[in-house]
C-alpha cells in the first residue's frame, strides 16, 4: 500500500496555498479586517443587540471570499463535475480539511459558519442521490447557483438526538382541491435560518415513535407565515445562528419533499456521513496545529534558564497527542478512500461505524489538544491573544452536535456486536440476534441537526 499523498492532490494543496498567499491573505489584512480574527473576534463578529447573530461586516467578509475562491474553481472543488464541480473524491476532501485546519485561523478556512475556500456542502451530492427527476428539475438551479438556502430541521427540542422519536408531523390534506400536507411541529438549532429561503424539515408521517421508517423530508417555505424563530440560542462559541423554530398549520403542496416518503432518515445520514469525515479531518488538522504551535513555544520559551522543551513533563504530553494525530490520519484517510470505492448509499451498510470512529475520536482530540496548548503556553495560552482557546470552544461543540460521542460509539457498538453492518448477516449474529429479539430500527444511528450548511 502507498500512504503518499497523490501526487495530484498534492499538486492541488501547493495551489490552494498559493492562492490563499495571493487573494486570500491580501484580503484578510485590507482595512481592519484583521479584528475578526485577533483577540477581538468574538466581539467582531457577534451582533449582541440583534440575538447574537452574525454581523453583517463579518458575513461580507466571508461571502467575498468565497467568491474569489468561485472564481479560481476552489469553492466546488467536491462537487459532482455534472453539477458544476470538480468530482473531488472524499479523500482529497479529508486531506484538504486537513491541510487547512493545520494553518490556524484565518479567512481562508473559518470553520465556525462552515467556511471555506473549499467549500463542504453536503446538500448537493445529497440531492444528486436522493432527488427524483422531477424534483431535480425544479430545484437544481437554485440549489446550485446559491438561490436554494436551506436550513436543517431534524433536531426537536424534547427529543435531542433521538431523530426516531419525532414528534414534528406531516399529515395528507387537500386545499383547494389541490393534494398537499399539513405540517406541525418544532425544531432545534436550526443552523442558518437568519439568511434560509426553505427549511428541510423532517416530520414522520406514518408509523410510530421510535420507528426510523415513516419519517420524509419536506422542502418547507422559510416566510411561510407558519413558521416563527422563536430565539437564537446562545452558545460556547459566538456569534449564534442556530434558532428554535416552531411550524404551526402549514401547508405546502404535495411534492414538496425530497426523497422518498417514510424513508427521509436515509437522506440525513447521506448528509452526516459526508459531514464526519470531513470535520474528523479538520479536527484532526486543529490538533495538528495546537501541537505545532507548542513544540515551537516549548523550544524558544526559557523560564528558570532552560528552554520548557527540555521537561518531560512538558514532552510527554505532546508525544502522546502527536502519535494520537498520527493514529488518526490513517484511519481517516483509509476510511474516505474506502468511502470513494462504494456506492454512496452503501457507505451505511457498510462502513458507517469507521466514519464514526473517526468523528467521535477526531472531536476529542482536538480539544485534548487545545487545552494542552493553553496549558502549554501559559497565561498567554488561556487569552484570546493566542488562538488555542477559540479552538477548543469552537470544536467542543462537535462532540455533541455532529453526532454526540455516546450516539457514535453507540453506531460502533452496533456494528461491532452484529445489531447492523456486515456482521449482521452471519450466521452466529444472526441467531444472536433473533433469540435476543433485537431489532435493527433500536439500533438505528439517530441524526442530530448540524451546524454545516
Amino acid at each position: 500500500m502507498d500512504f503518499d499523498i497523490p501526487k495530484d492532490i498534492q499538486d492541488y494543496l501547493d495551489e490552494l496555498d498559493a492562492f490563499i498567499e495571493a487573494k486570500i491573505k491580501p484580503l484578510q489584512a485590507k482595512d481592519d479586517n484583521e479584528r475578526f480574527f485577533d483577540h477581538r473576534r468574538e466581539h467582531a463578529r457577534t451582533d449582541w443587540d440583534n440575538h447574537g447573530l452574525p454581523r453583517p461586516e463579518w458575513e461580507a467578509l466571508l461571502g467575498e471570499a468565497r467568491r474569489l475562491a468561485d472564481e479560481a474553481g476552489h469553492l466546488r472543488y467536491a462537487w459532482p463535475a455534472e453539477m458544476g464541480g470538480k468530482g473531488g473524491s472524499q479523500l482529497a476532501m479529508a486531506i484538504i480539511r486537513e491541510h487547512l485546519a493545520a494553518k490556524g485561523l484565518g479567512l481562508f478556512n473559518d470553520l465556525q459558519t462552515e467556511h471555506s475556500i473549499v467549500g463542504n456542502n453536503p446538500f448537493v451530492l445529497m440531492f444528486k442521490e436522493f432527488a427524483t427527476n422531477e424534483q431535480y428539475a425544479r430545484y437544481a438551479d437554485d440549489l446550485l447557483n446559491g438561490r436554494m438556502r436551506t436550513a436543517f430541521g431534524l433536531t426537536e427540542p424534547d427529543h435531542g438526538s433521538d431523530a426516531t422519536w419525532m414528534e414534528t408531523t406531516g399529515v395528507r390534506q387537500d386545499k383547494d382541491g389541490k393534494p398537499g400536507w399539513l405540517i406541525n411541529g418544532s425544531k432545534m438549532w436550526t443552523s442558518g435560518m437568519h439568511h434560509a429561503n426553505y427549511i428541510m424539515t423532517f416530520a414522520r408521517t406514518s408509523g410510530k415513535a421510535g420507528d426510523a421508517t415513516g419519517i420524509t423530508c419536506f422542502i418547507v417555505p422559510a416566510d411561510d407565515p407558519g413558521v416563527k424563530i422563536e430565539e437564537y440560542m446562545w452558545t460556547f462559541n459566538m456569534p449564534t445562528d442556530h434558532p428554535r423554530v416552531s411550524l404551526t398549520n402549514i401547508w405546502i403542496p404535495e411534492d414538496s419533499y425530497w426523497g422518498q416518503i417514510g424513508h427521509g432518515l436515509g437522506i440525513g445520514q447521506s448528509f452526516v456521513h459526508q459531514n464526519r469525515i470531513r470535520q474528523a479531518a479538520s479536527s484532526l488538522g486543529a490538533a495538528q496545529f495546537c501541537v505545532n504551535e507548542s513544540v515551537k513555544y516549548a523550544r524558544k520559551r526559557k523560564p528558570f534558564g532552560k528552554p520548557l522543551a527540555e521537561n518531560q513533563a512538558i514532552q510527554w504530553p505532546l508525544i502522546e497527542l502527536q502519535t494520537q494525530c498520527e493514529m488518526l490520519r490513517l484511519l481517516i484517510r483509509k476510511t474516505a478512500w474506502q468511502m470513494d470505492r462504494m456506492e454512496h448509499k452503501e457507505i451505511e451498510k457498510t462502513i458507517s461505524d469507521k466514519v464514526s470512529m473517526c468523528n467521535y475520536w477526531g472531536n476529542r482530540l482536538v480539544c485534548q489538544a487545545a487545552d494542552r496548548a493553553m496549558q502549554t503556553h501559559g497565561g498567554m495560552g488561556y487569552s484570546r491573544h493566542t488562538p488555542f482557546e477559540h479552538i477548543y470552544r469552537h470544536h467542543r461543540r462537535y462532540r455533541i452536535t455532529e453526532g454526540s460521542e455516546e450516539i457514535q460509539m453507540r453506531k460502533v457498538g452496533a456494528y461491532l456486536f452484529g445489531y447492523l453492518g456486515p456482521k449482521r448477516g452471519d450466521p452466529e449474529f444472526k441467531a444472536f440476534n433473533e433469540s435476543d429479539k433485537k431489532s435493527k430500527d433500536e439500533y438505528v444511528q439517530p441524526i442530530p441537526a448540524n451546524n454545516s450548511r
